[in-house]
């Protein structure tokens, strides 16, 4: 059997990367520190019926007691081969050469047509989260923009550079 005073809390709520595990930690380190389970769930500002029950887990089954179990949900409406398939369009058409970004409402689209099933804009991004990418974008190059002119540019000195000489007016 698992005790309280056994366990160091503040080391494990500082490696802890789960927020939930981190708060059920907390919980129990304000109850091996003295406070009883109410005071320990109005620091925290949660119930102390759920503190009740961390505890009572963690007596039966140490800290895997405290672990998430794996929930229930509804289903992906895309098969993995489907998935792989979006993947392979999202990494094709992110970076153009033409210019211009991925849109959301354009894998709307993509989904809908490709597979017959219905995404809202914020189930797209759900699904990009669970495909690993990530929404940030760089800036789009123009199709007419110039390297050369580009560099040109940066060496037109604007009284604001390092190098420049600075005047004196006394």
């Amino acid at each position: 059997m698992t005790t309280l005073e056994s366990i160091d809390f503040k080391s494990l709520i500082a490696k802890e990367t789960n927020g939930r595990m981190r708060v059920r930690l907390m919980a129990l380190s304000h109850i091996k520190d003295g406070a009883n389970n109410t005071q320990a769930a109005r620091n925290l500002h949660i119930s102390r019926r759920i503190v009740n029950d961390w505890v009572k887990k963690f007596y039966a089954q140490g800290l895997d007691g405290l672990k998430e179990k794996p929930r229930s949900g509804r289903p992906c409406g895309l098969d993995q081969q489907q998935l792989t398939q979006l993947s392979e369009y999202i990494r094709k058409n992110s970076i153009k050469e033409s210019g211009g970004r991925l849109k959301a409402q354009t894998l709307v689209t993509y989904i809908a047509q490709e597979f017959t099933i219905e995404y809202t804009i914020f189930n797209v991004y759900r699904l990009l989260h669970q495909l690993g990418f990530s929404w940030i974008t760089s800036r789009s190059r123009h199709p007419k923009q110039s390297i050369k002119i580009q560099e040109d540019f940066k060496k037109i000195r604007n009284g604001n550079d390092p190098d420049d000489p600075v005047e004196c007016k006394a």
